[in-house]
């Protein structure tokens, strides 16, 4: 935005808030990011009362050179998430130019982020530049050894990023609930900790199988931490195997130190999920020491998903990683090797 200021550009900032489901709803106006941008900006960001109205289209006619301006949140109108072509043409109408830099909402198919680019000249801005930059590099020229961190709960999340990363990893690094139906696979107990779904543990065989098959170098638990019954009390227990009536909550003593021995030799990392529970302070030792880990590593450090930012941000290591992607869904895809629409529909310039 400070870049096209100073451009003596006219500025006209589109973007969302939470879920209106297409209705205009006071609880998700954008009036208070106009007011707190107007602060961080330095000066006046004109906010108008709609997207493509008559408000929104006088304060855009009225616009001198470097001022900047806000239309109201683009999903009180339900023809965005329907990417409708003729709303995205009177959106498109009011500039010359489209720059998307909103790369947490690149993999949606939306009237703001798609469909606009069908009636302007559109472009990236740095902070997509940036992530394509970033993941796009480690996935496609890596330096090596490359070793991949997966942990968080959903398996079907991740099972295609899995997958894609299978082919590209030297080694993947497996914790948190991610690693009990691998480990089930493995023919192992895992008590009372959490799987989803039946279907997770032939999964998860398969994906050992492509592992062996590939070379690459499958690496679970070999201790954790356990509980008797989940709740913010429940005291830690740390055992190598998960015996039948506990549950598994985060990796083990042991377990950190071997992953902190991979990681320190890795050249390129890229981690999304943490490898416990680290809501509840007494299971947050392997996700810090992780997080720590790579912290300290010399590789280059990618890092997505809301959980592990919240992990590295907390462990007070945020600034010593590489990249810290601000995707959660569009993350995912891109790591997942998904074309992103938001993306695919900018010019490739």
């Amino acid at each position: 935005i400070r870049y096209l200021m100073a451009h003596h550009a006219r500025v006209i900032l589109c973007s969302h808030l939470g879920r209106p489901k297409g209705k205009v709803d006071p609880q998700y106006s954008l009036a208070p990011v106009a007011a707190r941008l107007s602060e961080l900006l330095g000066v006046e960001v004109k906010m108008a009362k709609d997207v493509v109205g008559e408000s929104a289209q006088s304060l855009a006619a009225g616009l001198r050179d470097g001022e900047v301006m806000l239309l109201e949140n683009v999903r009180f109108h339900k023809e965005e998430t329907d990417n409708d072509p003729a709303f995205a043409k009177e959106l498109a109408s009011l500039a010359e130019i489209y720059v998307n830099d909103a790369f947490g909402t690149a993999h949606r198919a939306h009237a703001s982020t798609a469909g606009v680019a069908a009636y302007l000249p559109a472009v990236c801005g740095y902070l997509i530049e940036k992530e394509i930059r970033f993941m796009g590099g480690a996935l496609e020229n890596p330096k090596r050894p490359f070793v991949a961190i997966l942990g968080g709960a959903k398996v079907s999340d991740k099972i295609g990023v899995i997958r894609n990363l299978i082919s590209k990893v030297d080694t993947l690094l497996i914790g948190g609930g991610m690693s009990y139906p691998i480990k089930k696979a493995y023919g192992k107990e895992v008590g009372h900790s959490m799987i989803e779904g039946d279907e997770t543990v032939p999964m998860a065989a398969e994906i050992i199988k492509e592992a062996e098959e590939k070379g690459v170098r499958l690496v679970i638990p070999i201790d954790q931490r356990v509980c008797k019954e989940v709740s913010k009390e429940a005291e830690a227990i740390v055992v190598d195997e998960i015996p039948a009536d506990m549950t598994s909550m985060d990796i083990g003593p042991k377990t950190e130190a071997l992953f902190a021995e991979i990681i320190k030799d890795a050249a390129t990392i890229i981690w999304n999920g943490p490898v416990g529970a680290f809501e509840f302070p007494q299971f947050s030792h392997g996700t810090f020491a992780v997080a720590k880990a790579v912290a300290a590593s010399d590789a280059v450090s990618i890092i997505g998903g809301g959980d592990s930012i919240s992990a590295v941000t907390q462990s007070g290591v945020a600034d010593k990683i590489t990249h810290i992607s601000t995707g959660g869904g569009a993350t995912l895809e891109f790591l997942e090797g998904i074309e992103l629409p938001g993306i695919a529909a900018l010019n490739d310039k």
